[in-house]
């Protein structure tokens, strides 16, 4: 069985705009880094899942949507944290 194709979790274009205005990107980053750093935030956030953005745009309380975006830098700057003392221990290693 397979989720109907417009259903998905809404942080996930949350996450992906805050990384792109962070210039955290497959342009700028290495794919491994990017994907277990979205692993990482993701994990960090509940799920909420919709079938239409416009459904968030609309009756989403705008209190609400701030709060999911501070959630959302929140969980990037304590993974970017994890990643980089991670990867500053393989370094010394």
């Amino acid at each position: 069985m397979k989720l109907h194709d417009d259903v998905h979790n809404y942080y996930e274009k949350l996450v992906v705009d805050k990384l792109a205005t962070m210039d955290i990107t497959e342009d700028t980053t290495e794919p491994d880094y990017l994907a277990d750093l979205c692993c990482l935030v993701l994990n960090q956030l509940p799920p909420r899942y919709i079938r239409y953005e416009v459904d968030m745009a609309f009756y989403l309380p705008q209190a609400e949507r701030l709060q999911m975006e501070l959630n959302v830098d929140s969980a990037i700057r304590s993974s970017i944290k994890f990643l980089d003392a991670r990867d500053n221990r393989n370094l010394t290693n």
